[in-house]
């Protein structure tokens, strides 16, 4: 049997967040919506919850691709909205993710500003934004914003790449 586990990461629009880890292999299911966790981070921020399985794609690796795919070293003014965060379901989870995000830090120019949380609740999307990208990939705003994204995918992680969902950019 499938043992599948969550991670819930926020950092810039969710339809980029969830169209990134839908390429995934390893990624069983992403819910697009809001989270929100405790204390001054108690209000709801644009989010994914990825579930994956952890013999085919590791921790280490969805929180890599979560830093690289949306501006993590940027403190810009609508981090109201877009907390560059990933948010946890378990103390084990909240320190690995901790030690994995200062293991990237070297990889980057500017500080690392994507911060851990406890995972505390979540929204999801209405239905209509729901799976965005791959029911629209040809609006402007998935060429613009999401393309790049998934692209990059393709350049630096294209071993855990599922081909399937993004044959239309090879």
């Amino acid at each position: 049997m499938l043992k599948l586990t969550k991670i819930a990461l926020g950092g810039g629009c969710h339809w980029c967040t969830e169209a990134v880890f839908q390429s995934l292999k390893g990624v069983e299911k992403v819910e697009q919506g809001y989270v929100a966790s405790i204390g001054e981070n108690k209000t709801f921020s644009e989010a994914v919850i990825v579930h994956f399985n952890p013999e085919e794609i590791e921790l280490r690796v969805l929180i890599e691709i979560h830093l690289y795919t949306h501006k993590s070293t940027s403190n810009h003014s609508m981090r109201g909205k877009y907390r560059s965060a990933v948010y946890t379901f378990s103390k084990e989870q909240e320190n690995d993710s901790k030690v994995i995000i200062e293991s990237f830090q070297k990889d980057f120019n500017g500080e690392i500003i994507t911060k851990v949380f406890p995972f505390q609740s979540f929204k999801a999307s209405r239905e209509s934004i729901q799976n965005y990208y791959h029911k629209n990939p040809n609006k402007p705003f998935c060429e613009t914003f999401i393309n790049p994204k998934l692209k990059l995918l393709l350049k630096q992680f294209s071993k855990h790449i599922n081909s399937e969902k993004l044959n239309h950019l090879v």
